[in-house]
């Protein structure tokens, strides 16, 4: 059965993603809507991005994600349909889908640049239907005009040398835990037989944790999530108010030889 995921900046509080999911089903009332979440803060690309990014190959291949965040966009950001990965997304071309995947996409067409609607409800009116389509097996091709590419913003990229891995805070989670961009696979191949320091907030570690409960209530953990990302928080606490870190905040790891 098709899977539609929805990742939105809407809430839950009005009747918003109540309308988009009537919309969906009304196409095609056999579809499996899967809610990725509806609490992006609003209009922070940043956010949506990090989540969809850390889930969306959980799901099937073929999945179609509709992404509704900051859907208003800017002044003639287009709204578009992407093959990436073997998954589809419908969204708008706000910067958020060219921040999920380094990969080429496999296709890419601008939705409603067919038969064009005007409307103030563009995730119902635009991005539903497509999203439907998608998830029925309508092709992609037929959807919209083709396109060249789409909007990449770029990310906060991690400096590695054989003496260092300079990093950041890209993601406060709702526990309050600090999410970096410091990936395992980095840390593993430089800190081979070497002695290690992590630095945050004028504090230094010594010890990577592999599970949250191997720090005391109250302590400080450091360990690596389930994306293989360096993740610090304090147990059973809040990391980012304790700490005073919070996005963008430097974490620096040192070698010595």
């Amino acid at each position: 059965m098709a899977i539609v995921t929805l990742l939105s900046d809407s809430g839950e509080s009005d009747h918003y993603v109540a309308a988009i999911k009537a919309r969906i089903l009304s196409t095609n009332p056999g579809l499996t809507l899967v809610d990725i979440s509806h609490h992006i803060e609003p209009c922070n690309i940043a956010h949506g991005a990090y989540v969809l990014k850390s889930v969306f190959r959980d799901f099937p291949k073929g999945s179609v994600h509709l992404v509704a965040v900051h859907s208003t966009g800017e002044p003639n950001s287009p709204f578009v349909a992407i093959q990436l990965e073997d998954h589809f997304f419908v969204g708008i071309d706000n910067g958020l889908l060219g921040l999920i995947s380094d990969k080429t996409s496999q296709n890419l067409v601008e939705l409603n640049s067919i038969t064009s609607i005007s409307t103030t409800f563009p995730e119902r009116d635009i991005l539903a239907p497509a999203a439907a389509k998608l998830a029925s097996g309508v092709s992609i091709t037929s959807l919209g005009r083709p396109l060249e590419d789409y909007r990449k913003l770029v990310n906060r990229h991690v400096k590695a040398t054989k003496r260092q891995i300079l990093g950041h805070v890209i993601r406060v989670d709702r526990y309050g835990n600090l999410i970096t961009n410091i990936q395992k696979s980095d840390f593993d191949t430089l800190s081979k037989d070497k002695v290690y320091t992590v630095q945050f907030g004028g504090e230094k570690f010594r010890r990577i944790h592999t599970a949250y409960h191997e720090a005391e209530q109250g302590d400080c953990f450091l360990l690596f999530n389930s994306a293989g990302l360096l993740e610090i928080g304090i147990y059973k606490g809040n990391a980012s108010e304790l700490l005073g870190l919070g996005y963008d905040s430097p974490v620096n790891v040192l070698f010595e030889e």
